[in-house]
């Protein structure tokens, strides 16, 4: 139980399916109800393996192929702020746009290309998400034993637990659009993408600064 607890309360955390349902709701406004649905089943499904995967193997794909931390930070924050960047400057959807209908063949490629990338990677389950499963992850007992099994046994529910919370706030983000009015989504949608930028500024600046800070360092040790 207190795995459970510090792998969910970290996750919940970091994550926060409540307010990255309007952050959703802002980048989904132009598709229907049933599509909306669908995203939100993939986005859920797609954070749960995210996250199972950064738990149980992340640190060794992240040492197989050389990558740090920090530089995953750094990469992370720069894909987020774009994000932001490009949601606060878009222009609001007009009455005509929602009533559109459009092209099945096109919608259906629109939800598979972004079900992926950007909803679930990074905007829902970004850098600071893969970091803290990789962390968590590297905390388990070592050796095939009782332990070992309650550990991945606590870990995996909380995993999923998530990741249905994720799926209830997502498929149910225009229901909370549509409590707060027109003005308060457009305000709730304007603010979650500022935050959404400076959460990708701040997840770039603990990169760089950690690599900045490892640098200073190598450069100040003694030489001969």
């Amino acid at each position: 139980m207190a795995t459970f607890l510090l792998a969910f309360g970290a996750l919940l955390s970091i994550v926060n399916p409540l307010s990255g349902a309007y952050i959703f709701y802002g980048a989904t406004r132009e598709f229907d109800s049933t599509s909306q649905a669908l995203l939100a089943r993939w986005v859920a499904i797609y954070a749960f393996c995210i996250v199972a995967f950064s738990l149980y193997v992340g640190a060794y794909v992240l040492s197989f192929f050389g990558i740090s931390l920090p530089v995953l930070r750094v990469a992370g924050g720069i894909i987020i702020s774009l994000s932001g960047w490009r949601m606060l400057t878009e222009p609001d959807a007009t009455e005509q746009k929602r009533s559109e209908s459009p092209d099945p063949a096109v919608l259906a490629a629109n939800t598979s290309r972004i079900a992926f990338y950007p909803l679930t990677m990074p905007l829902t389950t970004g850098p600071g998400t893969i970091s803290v499963s990789i962390s968590l992850g590297a905390s388990r007992p070592s050796g095939f034993n009782a332990p070992l099994f309650e550990f991945f046994a606590a870990t995996i529910a909380a995993v999923a637990l998530l990741a249905l919370l994720i799926y209830a706030s997502y498929r149910n983000a225009a229901r909370l659009a549509d409590f707060i009015g027109p003005t308060g989504t457009t305000i709730f949608v304007r603010l979650s993408a500022f935050l959404l930028f400076c959460i990708g500024i701040q997840v770039l600046w603990n990169g760089a600064a950690e690599l900045l800070g490892t640098l200073l360092a190598t450069a100040l040790q003694p030489t001969g």
